[in-house]
């Protein structure tokens, strides 16, 4: 007796059943909700949220004190500006010249304020015949620390500048103003140039190369390396699903499926993670090439640059071969908020971490993308100094590394342990 087959189902009948519809509608309105918060709390107000902003102030004067005081103005200056946190915004940092520029060099503090030798001289020369220069502050910045963290510091020491010169400028006035009650009436240009008297210099503190993106390339490299891991990742994984014959092979209208390989999770994984290995040379290498040598980035420390660039990105690639060896299907998704998602607003890389809310930063701590851009920055911007982030990182690198090994191993031994086999073999 013959049977006739099931009708097949159509678009339109299967749309009526509401049950298709609960899953992927709840799913990826979530998703998007939180990539939007994820994604825009960090960069909506980055002035708002700014906190003690590493910064510092220099005093290079050593001029005697102005008759009745018993600190020259460049002391005045700098614990006045000490002093003031700028509305919390800013952590000043009370240093020699060449503890400065060592911190600029390493890219501990942001940038600078200098008050110059000879500075005491200059604007008590204002109020007699003997002035012959204005007297300047110099604003140093830090481009290595990005575009946006430099032009932050340089706002907050260029209002620091300002408002010691208003103060100055409100004191040689009243000076000049006894003066005048004298009988030495200053002009009017004498009095326009004392309410203001000290012109606010901006520098380059710590100079970086002029193909270095305005302090974004260590950013955007990084950002290569953690796709180069993340991608090359789970695209090692699916392929070698494919290859066991544990995932469908489907190429446009072409459907293929192998016949399945008998293998335990923990050899897949093992599998998996060496491959991942062995491919992440190549694509490291690519990526190195490309920016350096194709694009012209500019790149000290070659060698060791591309070392740390392969270990990055492997140290990537075998945690998202973890993380898919526990999650199954999920993985991709989960693998993708750890190393993408919340990893770009926590990175410090464009925004500053201290110009970020508070769980941005506590995200900082541990999340991979600011562990790794922290090296790449060292290594592009600061001479490959370890105490510029690179020693950290490195021990991060490590970490990561190890975790990735013992959560994949643990998950899958226990698995296999178990008894959860991951697919019923198919005939060849």
């Amino acid at each position: 007796m013959s049977t006739s087959a099931a009708p097949e189902a159509t678009a339109t009948t299967l749309l009526r059943n509401p049950r298709l519809w609960v899953v992927p509608t709840i799913l990826t309105g979530l998703l998007a909700l939180l990539l939007s918060l994820l994604y825009m709390g960090g960069v909506v107000n980055p002035n708002a949220d700014l906190r003690e902003l590493p910064v510092a102030v220099v005093n290079e004067d050593r001029g005697a004190p102005p008759p009745g005081q018993r600190e020259n103005l460049g002391a005045q200056i700098a614990a006045a500006i000490a002093a003031d946190s700028a509305g919390g915004k800013a952590d000043w940092r009370t240093l020699t010249r060449a503890q400065a520029q060592d911190q600029l060099d390493s890219g501990k503090i942001y940038g600078a304020l200098v008050v110059p030798a000879g500075f005491t001289d200059s604007v008590t020369a204002l109020t007699t015949p003997r002035a012959t220069r204005q007297p300047t502050i110099t604003v140093l910045t830090n481009p290595g620390k990005g575009s946006l963290g430099s032009s932050l510091a340089s706002q907050i020491t260029t209002q620091a500048a300002h408002r010691a010169s208003g103060t100055l400028g409100r004191q040689l006035t009243a000076s000049a103003g006894a003066q005048a009650d004298a009988g030495a009436q200053a002009d009017a240009t004498a009095r326009l140039l004392l309410a203001d008297p000290v012109d606010v210099v901006t520098r380059v503190g710590h100079p970086i190369g002029a193909h270095s993106g305005l302090g974004l390339t260590a950013f955007y490299y990084t950002l290569l390396l953690v796709l180069a891991g993340f991608m090359g990742g789970n695209v090692i994984s699916n392929a070698v699903d494919t290859a066991l014959g544990y995932a469908d092979n489907e190429i446009g209208p072409w459907h293929t499926r192998r016949p399945t390989v008998p293998i335990n999770r923990t050899q897949t994984l093992l599998l998996k993670m060496l491959m991942t290995a062995g491919i992440t040379l190549v694509s490291t290498s690519l990526v190195l090439l490309s920016c350096v040598v194709v694009l012209g980035m500019d790149a000290s420390h070659v060698p060791l640059l591309w070392v740390y660039s392969y270990c990055a990105a492997l140290a990537v690639g075998l945690g998202v071969q973890a993380i898919n060896a526990a999650f199954g299907g999920l993985g991709q998704l989960v693998s993708m908020f750890v190393f993408i998602v919340l990893g770009l607003p926590s990175s410090g890389a464009t925004i500053p971490l201290q110009a970020v809310p508070g769980f941005y930063r506590f995200l900082s701590h541990f999340e991979p993308m600011r562990q790794l851009g922290d090296g790449v920055r060292a290594i592009l911007y600061f001479d490959a100094r370890g105490d510029a982030g690179l020693s950290r990182a490195w021990v991060m690198i490590a970490i990561g590394t190890v975790l990735a090994l013992v959560f994949g191993f643990a998950m899958t031994a226990y698995y296999d342990r178990k008894g959860h086999k991951r697919l019923t073999p198919q005939p060849a």
